[in-house]
């Protein structure tokens, strides 16, 4: 028996009837973790996707989704005017709740931490659609970092009726919280595949100067550092340590060439120019599409970043991450040895990158193991938690442990 038996559903599904599952996205990190459980459930063919533009970063969210061939189903028309998180969140119920009436969805996926994440598993709960979480159990136990996003996954837990964990640590974190037994599965995070995939595709860069830094990188003329840095608790003085950590690494290796694409915020944009703005091989881009993102990561030698996202990516092309964070929710790549924290102290961050980047055999050593965050299937699997879910089929998926590196050519 499958988990549906123990869980409400919308409605019933008819004999023959190919359910419709909505699948929310209100970001970019969401668009890109979300499109390849689309591409598996259109594989799979049991359920028909429907992808959901909740309005909240609206473009960003058509942007990546088409990098992987895909465009919304259903965008929601926000009207925002504060900008306030209440404001969101109550647009969003509403206009979530319109549409789960209008539609009737077998079940309703979201995924991480987000206020789209937290309004588009509220909403489908209190119409009783079954909430499927993706990437669930993921925890700072620090509820001011990083806010609001600790708060609102740890409120959908409470909701969700399937926890699709990335890695076997969220699912501890889960068990702790009483969360625990046939409702939750761990399946690798689905941003391994959806970077395997993009990066493969091999997106053209709209900015030229990318093209010229990767023809050097590909020639053994230079090594390729990535720096990004967008977290706003990293404004100001952090970031100030951060950019002259990196000028100082540009002046003491004259062979590495560092991309920055900066955060479109007008204070934070300056502050990266004041500093890097005048440096030879130091390329300031503006923020990256995702597939050229992709393509300029599996060119890396290694990357400087407080991005989720980046760590998650970043072991599957075998590079080393410095996180600029004092702690992260991704503790499963710093256990891996695939990441370090640094914190945004420039020795610190100078001096490891150093060694890194003198020692090929240290970094090798770092992702020797391959990705701890999947395997590239957790979408296949994510497809067929849903068909057990809805009671398609009569198993429990097999569920991810780390494996080797994933040879991406």
């Amino acid at each position: 028996m499958g988990l549906s038996a123990l869980v409400p559903g919308p409605r019933e599904i008819g004999p023959g009837e190919e359910p419709e599952v909505f699948l929310i996205a209100g970001t970019r990190p969401e668009a890109v973790k979300l499109a390849p459980v689309a591409a598996a459930m259109f594989a799979g063919g049991r359920m028909r996707p429907v992808l959901v533009n909740s309005g909240q970063h609206p473009q960003m969210v058509d942007q990546a989704l088409e990098s992987f061939g895909f465009s919304a189903d259903i965008t929601i028309k926000l009207s925002r005017v504060t900008g306030a998180q209440a404001e969101l969140t109550s647009q969003l119920l509403e206009e979530l709740d319109r549409i789960y009436t209008e539609r009737r969805p077998a079940a309703v996926l979201v995924q991480g931490d987000t206020t789209t994440t937290l309004a588009g598993a509220l909403a489908a709960f209190w119409q009783q659609i079954p909430v499927v979480h993706l990437e669930a159990g993921l925890r700072s136990y620090d509820l001011t970092s990083p806010f609001p996003e600790e708060g609102n996954r740890r409120m959908v837990g409470q909701i969700a009726s399937l926890h699709l964990a990335p890695t076997r640590e969220s699912a501890a974190n889960l068990a702790e919280e009483s969360l625990a037994g046939n409702n939750v599965l761990t399946i690798g995070n689905t941003v391994v595949d959806a970077v395997l995939d993009v990066a493969a595709r091999r997106a053209p860069y709209g900015d030229t100067r990318l093209q010229e830094v990767e023809t050097k990188v590909h020639n053994g003329q230079a090594r390729l550092v990535l720096v990004t840095t967008h977290r706003r608790e990293s404004w100001g003085e952090p970031l100030d340590r951060v950019l002259h950590a990196v000028a100082d690494l540009v002046a003491a290796k004259p062979d590495i060439e560092v991309v920055l694409p900066a955060h479109p915020n007008p204070a934070v944009r300056e502050q990266v120019m004041t500093v890097l703005g005048g440096l030879d091989r130091v390329t300031i881009t503006e923020p990256l599409p995702y597939a050229q993102l992709a393509r300029l990561l599996s060119a890396c030698t290694l990357v400087l970043s407080d991005s989720g996202g980046i760590q998650e990516e970043a072991p599957s092309f075998g590079i080393p991450v410095l996180v600029l964070r004092d702690v992260t929710e991704r503790m499963e790549a710093v256990h891996a040895g695939c990441a370090v924290l640094v914190g945004t102290d420039r020795d610190r961050i100078v001096s490891l990158a150093s060694d890194l980047l003198d020692d090929s055999a240290a970094r090798a050593a770092m992702t020797a193991d391959g990705n701890p965050f999947g395997d590239g299937l957790a979408s296949v699997r994510t497809e067929q938690a849903f068909a057990w879910l809805l009671g398609l089929q009569d198993h429990r998926p097999t569920e991810f442990a780390p494996l080797q590196k994933v040879d991406v050519g």
